[in-house]
């Protein structure tokens, strides 16, 4: 059966100018992603990574070259244009959360649905169950200081996959996570990646890379290898403890 392209870079190069030096973070790269695949981008600072997950996320756009997503090319797009495709097509997960703080875990989950116009029963109903999902239904009422460190990437977890997005695009997911809690948001992403999600982890840890089942190494703005995981690290079991942290 032929894999169906989701992404596709086509000579993407994005250089900054920094004063009267150019800055090249990404050198024409080119390169395509398939439908449900779990993937993980690493290199070490400065090797272009996080500028080629902006580029990727629609946070920023190229100096040269085409981004196919989904068919379409969104590297031409307006501000608004990509604003509507980043609610729409793509789920963020951030190494620091990033939840609105006087609002309670439900509210921060249908943040997303509100920009895309879904009534308030319809929003409240898909973040309830999207919470559920990551096993938070007992703390949806909650504000983010009265949750665990764990218990507060499910909720951006939840708040990244409450659209139905065709992209989840998860920036050092685990950095800011202790290694129990860690190996249970991995095996999180495991689940959702096994119902169907293309999955994205930007990271420098080895052992959250080898998750993925194709790992993308950067170095210089180019993509210094390419490779399928022959040795995937699954998590068979894990369960949420209550002081995850």
């Amino acid at each position: 059966m032929k894999k169906e392209e989701i992404i596709r870079f086509e000579n993407i190069s994005r250089f900054y100018q920094v004063g009267t030096v150019t800055v090249k973070a990404l050198v024409d790269v080119s390169i395509s992603i398939f439908k449900n695949e779990f993937v993980a981008l690493m290199g070490p600072s400065g090797s272009g990574k996080s500028t080629m997950m902006n580029v990727l996320g629609c946070l920023d756009t190229p100096t040269a070259g085409s981004y196919f997503l989904n068919g379409i090319d969104v590297s031409k797009q307006t501000d608004n244009e990509l604003a509507d495709v980043r609610n729409k097509e793509i789920g963020f997960i951030f190494q620091t959360f990033n939840l609105l703080q006087r609002s309670s875990a439900l509210e921060n989950v249908m943040l997303p649905l509100i920009y895309a116009g879904v009534s308030k029963n319809d929003r409240i109903k898909q973040a309830e169950k999207t919470l559920d999902q990551v096993q938070l239904a007992d703390r949806i009422t909650h504000k983010p200081n009265e949750l665990s460190g764990g218990q507060r990437q499910r909720v951006a977890i939840a708040r990244a996959l409450v659209n139905n997005p065709s992209i989840v695009l998860a920036d050092e997911p685990t950095g800011n996570l202790d290694s129990k809690t860690s190996i249970e948001i991995m095996g999180l992403l495991e689940k959702i990646h096994q119902q169907g999600n293309t999955i994205i982890v930007v990271t420098h840890e080895e052992d959250i890379a080898l998750h993925a089942h194709r790992i993308i190494r950067m170095m210089d703005g180019r993509i210094a290898s390419d490779s399928i995981n022959k040795d995937i690290k699954t998590i068979k079991d894990y369960s949420f403890s209550e002081s995850d942290s």
